[in-house]
């Protein structure tokens, strides 16, 4: 797995303050994607203990809420295998830090018999927070939606969704920019 960045101080991808972790690999391609350098496998950094470690390091401090993983695609086959190990350790040594990850998939997707299903799947979706699923489409963008960039895109309750055994948005789906036009 590569990196393409490691924000730290990140508001704009999820609620509070937040580590996001990018992701180099993806397949999904979508039309004018705000990060598209990323869809390269090898760009950035390869993922390694010591990057790890500065993420673990980072995320510790007293003023982050949770940590983002994006991309790219955090859920290509091969990243959601590097991943699974990041999201344990997270689990395990700061369990109050909330996890976010965003994908170009429908979370329909990533269920078993899905296209993007595999064996680390199902850990992944029972350890995150919240899922802000759909690819970016560009004739639905718009700029007034907090945390996604067009209109089809979900922000799910993943507690809620594993437990309910359906799609739970999460009540920031409900909620715009205040700087709305």
């Amino acid at each position: 797995m590569y990196v393409g960045e490691i924000l730290r101080a990140d508001s704009a991808n999820g609620l509070g303050m937040r580590v996001s972790l990018f992701v180099s690999g993806c397949t999904n391609r979508c039309k004018n994607c705000f990060n598209q350098k990323t869809w390269d496998f090898h760009y950035g950094k390869p993922w390694t203990p010591e990057l790890e470690q500065f993420l673990m390091d980072e995320l510790s401090k007293d003023w982050y809420d949770g940590l983002t993983i994006l991309g790219g695609e955090p859920f290509e086959p091969s990243n959601q295998e590097g991943l699974l190990p990041l999201i344990r350790r997270v689990r395990r040594e700061l369990p109050k830090r909330n996890i976010w990850m965003y994908t170009g998939n429908l979370y329909e997707d990533l269920l078993p018999g899905g296209r993007r299903y595999t064996p680390f799947t199902d850990e992944i979706l029972d350890s995150i927070d919240v899922l802000v699923d759909g690819p970016y489409v560009e004739e639905l963008h718009n700029v007034t939606l907090n945390y996604r960039g067009s209109e089809n895109q979900r922000i799910i309750d993943m507690k809620q969704t594993r437990a309910e055994g359906q799609v739970v948005l999460s009540p920031l789906n409900e909620f715009t920019s205040r700087y709305r036009t």
